[in-house]
């Protein structure tokens, strides 16, 4: 099928751009966003996007942490003849200069949350290794992806009430993925569930005024990562930044005892050692703050996965309270988790998403939750 998006340069192989990844249904292209204040606050907006050009579909989430109260937006659309639109539902994301100032916004709607928000690049982007995955000659998994750190502007209204925000106190992340991307299959409602076992993993993005480190780890057996990426940003002196790869890292992680319903971080100590130069310790303490992906439908929710085809144009909103245990078991543990940063004499704040699985040799405690 020819779109408006075949008169543009760009085409990677014999095929429109309505097939992509070689026609394999699971090729994906995504965009991720949070944002929450370094005062205390206790909020955190998450906002993505999803275009699967061989399942002619486009799905989005937005939504807030408001304390312990979790306010979530969720969009499906077919590409019909709008491919080149990033917009569904009323959530539209504009790249006004690429790698460097993102306008994202979402319309009036039945769920109460709207907002008009302009995110711009504290750091350049940096590209993970490549995420490749191989099983019994099937790849399960081929993906590529770029992080970027930054700074937030706009407005945001949830729950009846307006939120200034302004880049000072309002600090984030993004990250942009495209290709094969394996699926987590954590909705009981959808079955198969897959079984998670015997590893640790997490994805984190720590974020300083004068730099910036973003960090990928997955291990069966501690202390060797099968797969490992980060990179450091600094600002120096003269206004440039350097940046230095992660070649490996150590971790001693606590465990809260005072979450129940879950796996939470409460401290964590991690030891960067890079390709140059000295290494790098970071202490990382977990704040109250969260926000459940599977509101985003990572993993599936209730049926409804990432890509599925919900027809022409569908929607729908909920709000969830954090503190009930039968929310928290249907969002189980993926979250972006808001957190304090220690380092030398620099501090910070940033995310974190983690998970420990049932036969990891650490960290036996939180393993009675699922990982994912």
């Amino acid at each position: 099928m020819l779109t408006a998006q075949d008169d543009l340069i760009g085409h990677q192989t014999p095929q429109p751009f309505a097939k992509a990844g070689g026609g394999d249904v699971r090729f994906t292209e995504r965009y991720w966003y949070t944002a929450h204040p370094i005062d205390g606050s206790e909020l955190l907006i998450d906002i993505g996007l999803g275009y699967y050009p061989n399942r002619n579909v486009m799905d989005g989430f937005a939504g807030i942490t408001i304390g312990r109260r979790q306010h979530n937006f969720r969009a499906s659309r077919r590409l019909g003849t709008r491919p080149l639109e990033t917009e569904v539902g009323g959530l539209r994301i504009e790249i006004v200069d690429g790698n460097s100032l993102h306008r994202i916004s979402l319309a009036d709607n039945p769920s109460g949350i709207s907002f008009a928000l302009e995110f711009k690049a504290s750091f350049p982007a940096a590209q993970e290794k490549q995420n490749f995955r191989e099983r019994n000659g099937v790849v399960e998994e081929d993906l590529a992806r770029v992080s970027q750190f930054g700074r937030w502007r706009g407005w945001i209204v949830a729950d009846g009430k307006r939120y200034d925000i302004e880049p000072e106190l309002w600090w984030g992340q993004r990250d942009r993925s495209w290709g094969l991307r394996s699926e987590m299959r954590t909705d009981e409602t959808r079955p198969p569930v897959a079984t998670h076992r015997n590893f640790f993993w997490t994805w984190s993005m720590f974020q300083f005024e004068q730099s910036a480190l973003s960090i990928f780890i997955k291990e069966r057996t501690p202390g060797k990562p099968h797969y490992l990426s980060g990179t450091e940003f600094r600002r120096e002196a003269d206004g440039s930044v350097s940046h230095r790869e992660v070649t490996s890292v150590e971790h001693a992680i606590e465990w809260a005892d005072d979450d129940p319903l879950g796996q939470t971080i409460a401290v964590a100590d991690f030891t960067f050692t890079f390709e140059r130069g000295e290494p790098r310790r970071v202490r990382m303490h977990g704040l109250p703050t969260r926000f459940y992906l599977k509101a985003g439908m990572y993993g599936g929710l209730q049926g409804w996965t990432h890509g599925d085809d919900r027809g022409e144009n569908h929607a729908a909103h909920d709000i969830w309270n954090l503190d009930d245990a039968a929310t928290r078991a249907i969002a189980r543990t993926l979250s972006d988790h808001v957190v304090r940063l220690e380092s030398g004499n620099e501090t910070g704040f940033g995310i974190s998403e983690y998970g420990v699985a049932a036969g990891y040799p650490l960290y036996p405690g939180p393993q009675k939750f699922p990982a994912m």
